[in-house]
Parts: C-alpha cells; structure tokens; sequence
C-alpha cells in the first residue's frame, strides 16, 4: 500500500473513532470510503493486550475493532496472556509483518521493556497503553486515563458517604498487583483523599499494618506504597481478591465489622470482595468501589451489590490511542498535557477524563450515553 493511501486510511479510521465517541457532533462529515488493505499488506499497527482472562480487555478489542474493521484496515490484536516472554513473542510477530507503531499494554510494565526496545531496534513506535511501560527509554507515547484521578474518585466516594457518621469508621483496603505501576498510581490517588480522614479519625484501616503505620504521612514514596500493597494487594484476581477478604474478616472481630468501607482496585475484583463481605453475618452494610464499568459489575450496582464505579470509557482510550498512532505515522508529534515518569524518561501523554458512576446515575452514565445497551441488564428504572 502507497504511503500516501496509508495515511489516508489511517485519518479515516481516527475520524470513524471520533464519531463514535461524539465527538464530531457539531460537524457534518461525509462518508469516508476506503478499500481493504491488499492481501498480503504490512501491517502499519499492531496492539498487543495483556490477557483475554479479564472483561476490561475483551472491552478493549471490541472497541478497537469496532473502530478498525469497519474501514477494513489491517491491524492484528494479540493477547499475551499473562506472559512476559508471550508478550515478547507477540511483538517480535508483529515487527516481522512489518508494523509502524505499536500499541502495547504490557502485563508486567518492567518485563515488557525488553519487547519495547525490540520494537524500537526496528524503527518501530512504541505506544504505552493504559500500562506504563517501566524502566526503557524505548517508549514514545503514553495512553491512558488519569489513573491518580481513578483512585481519589473511589476515594472521594467513600469520604462521601462517611459524612455524619461519626469517627471510627472500618475502612478496608485492597489493591492492584504490585507488578503493575497503574496499581502505584491508583493508590496514590485514594491515600490523596483518604489519608486526612484516616488522621482525623474518620476511618480507622483494619486490614494492612503497614497502612497503619504510615498514616499520618500524607505523601508516600513508592517504596512505602509497596510495602502497604504487599498486604493488601489481589494481583488483579477474582479468586486472590476473595480469599485475602475472607482472610481479614477472619481476622478481625465482629466490632470491626458492622458498617464498613472497601476500598477495592477494580470492578471484577471489587465483587469478589463485596460476596465475601456481604456473607459475613456480622458486615450490616457495605460501601465498595470498583473501576472498569464492566458489565458484570453494572449489574452489581444496579441490583445494589456494589457502590460504584469509575467508567474509563475505553471508546476514548481507543480514540486516542488511534490518533497517536496517526500522529507518528505521518511524521507528527501527538498532543501532550502530562508526563510520566517510567524510572528512565518522562514519557508524553494526554489523559483521558474518567465518570463516577452509582446507582443513581447509572442509566444517563452507561446506557444514555451508549456504552452498553439497557438490553444488557435488568432491573433498570
């Protein structure tokens, strides 16, 4: 395929991804009419995902599908599921069919240097997506929601719903694996809203020593981060999530129980620990947040099993991702509002803007807005 009609194709795509999220909706736009890549065609991308194992990154490859394949233009999805040297393998295939950019969302944000600098020894553009990846100067870009902005809104949440309650208020804390930055970032944001109200007596943490010791220091380092998270982290599973609560429910005594307030990383791990809360008889109510607006989870809150969620509209992130690609591939800069440090270099990126979503909102936030259909679910009102 010519450079020229590559380009061409490649701005389509970035308009359809556009439409899709409304953003052209004060513009009349023509269709855009292309033709398949020939067979045989080098790939101009390719995106790599860490695990078809997780709802979130199902989410992912269908937006970018929905975004892609609708242009038939030619990008391959591979998952590395859960593997460093899979993930390696993946890159490795996609630098052999001849990819310009690569997106990348690694497993293991250290690990995944070795196939960032693989990338990059071959002339390719390495973008980060969602995950950092660490310790490389290899990387070009960063996609990704505000991930600090994650943490304080489940933070803020439960701040919210402790107003008038009192002092001394349970407060649970469980997070992401320690093998993921993201998982630093998001803890980083709700220690931001939950420390002071720990200080103050507000919430009294009844499952993490570490946390205990460190709180009255309102700002962590990442080695002190870590040594909370090795106590309360679920490694982002389902079953890891369930029996660590269970775990500290046992641990503690019927007066630390009652009503209780979960700070949980994501959405699916989020219902693994409320199940386990919400089978102890002595739990009378329970405040827990999530991420992801998985659909599972959705239900959850609807059907009042789980508080919130923070809907990072992966239309968005794909969008973006889409954009920059774009951007490298004609030779251009993509925009830059913040930086991230990988322990190396301060990589560029342009975060995306994240939605608290309740019980009380859920229908404007997830179906009005079209992110998933009401057929999906019941119980709406």
């Amino acid at each position: 395929m010519k450079k020229s009609k590559l380009l061409f194709t490649l701005a389509s795509v970035l308009i359809v991804a556009s439409m899709v999220l409304g953003a052209c909706a004060t513009q009349t736009q023509e269709p855009v009419v292309t033709e398949p890549p020939a067979a045989g065609s080098e790939l101009a991308v390719g995106i790599v995902l860490p695990t078809k194992d997780e709802p979130r990154w199902i989410q992912d490859e269908t937006r970018f599908k929905e975004a892609l394949t609708q242009q038939g233009y030619s990008v391959e999805i591979l998952f590395s599921q859960g593997d460093p040297a899979k993930e390696k393998q993946n890159v490795e295939t996609l630098i052999s069919k001849g990819i310009k950019v690569l997106i990348l969302c690694p497993h293991d944000g250290t690990a995944a240097a070795a196939a960032a600098e693989a990338a990059r020894d071959a002339g390719v553009k390495v973008i980060a997506y969602d995950r950092l990846i660490l310790d490389t100067d290899a990387v070009d870009y960063y996609v990704t929601f505000d991930s600090v902005a994650v943490g304080e809104a489940q933070a803020q949440y439960l701040v919210d719903q402790a107003t008038g309650k009192g002092k001394g208020l349970p407060l649970y804390l469980y997070g992401g694996a320690s093998s993921d930055n993201n998982a630093f970032l998001f803890f980083e944001g709700a220690w931001n809203v939950l420390q002071p109200k720990i200080a103050d007596g507000t919430f009294v943490i009844k499952n993490s020593s570490e946390a205990v010791a460190l709180q009255d220091k309102a700002k962590l380092t990442r080695d002190e981060m870590g040594r909370i998270l090795g106590q309360i982290t679920t490694n982002w599973d389902f079953n890891v999530a369930k029996n660590l609560a269970e775990a500290n429910l046992t641990a503690v005594t019927a007066a630390d129980k009652g009503e209780v307030f979960i700070l949980a990383p994501n959405d699916g791990t989020a219902r693994a620990i409320a199940d386990a809360f919400a089978a102890d008889t002595d739990v009378t109510k329970y405040y827990i947040t999530g991420q992801d607006a998985e659909k599972a989870s959705v239900q959850y809150i609807i059907d009042g099993k789980q508080s919130m969620t923070v809907l990072k509209d992966v239309r968005t992130l794909v969008a973006d991702a889409i954009a920059a690609a774009v951007a490298f591939l004609e030779g251009k800069t993509p925009e830059q509002t913040h930086t991230y440090n990988n322990n190396v270099i301060d990589v560029p990126a342009k975060p995306s803007a994240v939605v608290t979503v309740t019980k009380d909102n859920v229908k404007a936030a997830i179906i009005d807005s079209g992110y998933y259909p009401a057929s999906d679910f019941t119980g709406l009102e």
